[in-house]
């Protein structure tokens, strides 16, 4: 490997020499080493070539179509059932699904969920923001908020007065994942789980849980702008008891008009059909290839690669400490401060491994990998192979 200057020069006797280094985006992979694959984006997320052909054979006979007539209507059913027996949900539960995604969800949940005060957990930035959502609602008493500096999770204190607890079962900012459990003694009250990142790739129990929402822009592989929520009995008990309160809310933020119009397997207002299409092929290939426990199995398994890749490397270092809060579905890596990680990411994009960035919020020295069950488990390989490759071969254009 080359030791040039990474100010472009050194002295050689009385004389200086120059030294080119090539930028990230110059800098070539060997093909060999590519994955098949290079798409490993946090949301949006790969979405897998047989998506797209579904798409497309869906053709007039969807696209372009009344919402609310059978074609599409068929399409939200079998997302519904699909959903339903993907999370193994019991009697009783529901699938409620909106327009919006899940920060509009946040926004309907302040008005149709929480009764008075809620307590959530906040360990990164999209954990923060139904915090956020609630602590500016004039309906509402102030929040408990119970936080911890990224790269961690709290957990939830059985506090009286508290009628929701908000939980994050996978923080996309930083790759911490949480086990999700019911507070001891919180009896009454409701546990709502920002599920965006974590649904689809990794395990749940209902039985501690009785809001389970989330967007389908990452292990769904689908387009955002849509929210769908499992709710429990107790959950529809409340939403249909606020419903029929005299607390305003706006009817697109009315979660009691949505669970209605999801039980005719529809939306209140025109949905992005293609979002539906892509989800409901995303759901039905899970299903057939081994349902929700082959998808975790899958994300396990890029994840134990990715993580033991970077435990062996002196340059490299897993961001979340704990092994037991390493997420399978969203990998953060710091990389030692002589490498740039915008350099590396820079350099992968250019060869077409695309999205590793880390998010720019959290500003670390860091990259970001998506391991969603469409990502296949040897592209995360080829992935490691490709930074190895850029660390040995061009650290020089990858210094800061």
């Amino acid at each position: 490997m080359s030791q040039g200057n990474p100010f472009g020069a050194v002295q050689a006797g009385c004389h200086a020499v120059t030294v080119t280094v090539p930028a990230p985006t110059a800098l070539t992979i060997p093909r060999q080493l590519l994955p098949g694959d290079g798409r490993f984006g946090c949301g949006p997320s790969k979405v897998r070539p047989e998506q797209l052909e579904a798409l497309l054979a869906a053709g007039s006979r969807v696209m372009g179509t009344s919402h609310r007539q059978a074609p599409v209507k068929q399409v939200v059913a079998a997302i519904r059932t699909g959903l339903t027996e993907l999370f193994g949900l019991p009697a009783g539960w529901e699938i409620v699904l909106g327009n919006g995604g899940t920060t509009v969800f946040w926004d309907a949940a302040s008005f149709g969920l929480v009764e008075r005060r809620s307590q959530h957990l906040v360990f990164g930035e999209f954990s923060s923001k139904f915090a956020e959502v609630c602590n500016a609602a004039p309906h509402l008493d102030d929040p408990q908020i119970v936080s911890v500096a990224p790269g961690s999770h709290p957990d939830p204190v059985t506090t009286d007065g508290i009628d929701l607890y908000a939980l994050t079962h996978n923080e996309t900012s930083t790759g911490v994942a949480m086990e999700l459990r019911r507070p001891t003694g919180a009896d009454g009250a409701l546990v709502a789980v920002d599920a965006t990142s974590g649904a689809g790739g990794l395990p749940w129990d209902p039985a501690q849980v009785d809001v389970y929402y989330f967007a389908p822009q990452k292990c769904f592989a689908a387009d955002g702008g849509l929210w769908l929520a499992a709710c429990s009995p107790a959950a529809v008990e409340r939403i249909e008891r606020l419903a029929a309160s005299d607390r305003w809310r706006p009817a697109s933020l009315d979660l009691g008009i949505a669970l209605t119009n999801s039980r005719l397997d529809q939306t209140y207002n025109t949905p992005a059909v293609a979002t539906l299409l892509l989800l409901e092929s995303q759901v039905r290939w899970m299903l057939e290839s081994g349902g929700l426990d082959w998808c975790v199995k899958r994300s396990q398994a890029s994840a134990a690669h990715l993580y033991d890749w970077a435990e062996s490397r002196e340059w490299a270092t897993p961001f979340v400490a704990d092994p037991a809060q390493r997420s399978a579905v969203v990998g953060t890596i710091d990389l030692d401060p002589s490498i740039e990680a915008t350099k590396v990411s820079a350099a992968l994009r250019a060869n077409g491994v695309v999205d590793t960035d880390s998010y720019r919020k959290l500003g670390r020295n860091q990259l970001r990998i998506g391991m969603f069950p469409a990502i296949e488990p040897s592209d995360v390989e080829a992935l490691t192979a490709c930074i190895d490759h850029l660390v040995a071969e061009h650290a020089e254009s990858l210094r800061p």
